[in-house]
């Protein structure tokens, strides 16, 4: 059974998970510190962790850098009650998922759960694993797939060549789909600039990146910015 461990210091948000991750066929193990997380992690096999940021012993980001420099490529989908983009752009790439605030709907957490523990290869027929993909190290959505590790890009079986910078925009996209981003949140956690409404290059790199990945994956939403289609 599939095993997943909650890494959360509010023991009524531990049991809401546990109950609806349990009631969802998952084997769900709770954490209620960091330090237990990380004893858990090393003593148990776990296929995903849910980790929250505001813990009482030790801050969540120092949780996850201890989990990634121990080798650990387990999904971690940060959960927290941080809304700002200096905490998202520092759990991304910290080597977290996905990233959700709190409050939360179980249903949107339960899609992106069974979405991080999708089998790699199971929307091409195994493509991801001719390209050599590591495990844990893969974000995809439908035939889809970048590989952190490699920052090498597959799209229907066949590889494809992006830049740094296009990549980078495809995995912020790809990591939150349905997700809409307006333009200024683009050039924040992609570029790192602050607002500049002179700027197209946002637009300019999504061009580039519907050309090489599908036009039909990133949808303009009117008046407010973009998304992948999930």
């Amino acid at each position: 059974m599939t095993h997943i461990l909650i890494v959360e210091d509010e023991e009524r948000i531990a049991s809401f998970l546990t109950k609806g991750l349990s009631g969802a066929g998952y084997h769900v193990t709770w954490a209620a510190s960091g330090a237990e997380a990380l004893a858990l992690a090393r003593a148990e096999t776990v296929d995903l962790v849910i980790l929250d940021l505001g813990l009482a012993d030790m801050d969540g980001l120092t949780v996850l850098g201890r989990l990634r420099d121990a080798g650990r490529t387990v999904p971690v989908i940060v959960l927290t009650a941080r809304t700002s983009v200096t905490d998202t752009v520092a759990s991304l790439e910290g080597g977290a998922d996905d990233y959700m605030t709190k409050p939360f709907r179980f249903a949107e957490l339960l899609a992106r759960v069974k979405l991080r523990l999708r089998p790699l290869g199971a929307a091409d027929g195994g493509g991801c694993q001719r390209m050599g993909c590591a495990p844990g190290t893969v974000l995809a959505i439908g035939p889809v797939h970048l590989d952190l590790a490699t920052r090498r890009a597959l799209v229907d079986g066949t590889e494809v060549s992006l830049s740094a910078r296009e990549f980078a925009l495809a995995e912020t996209l790809m990591r939150r789909p349905g997700q809409i981003f307006s333009r200024e949140q683009l050039l924040s956690l992609v570029w790192g600039y602050d607002h500049d409404p002179g700027s197209n290059v946002v637009d300019v790199y999504l061009s580039y990146l519907r050309k090489k990945l599908g036009a039909e994956r990133i949808e303009t939403v009117r008046g407010l910015g973009f998304r992948w289609r999930s």
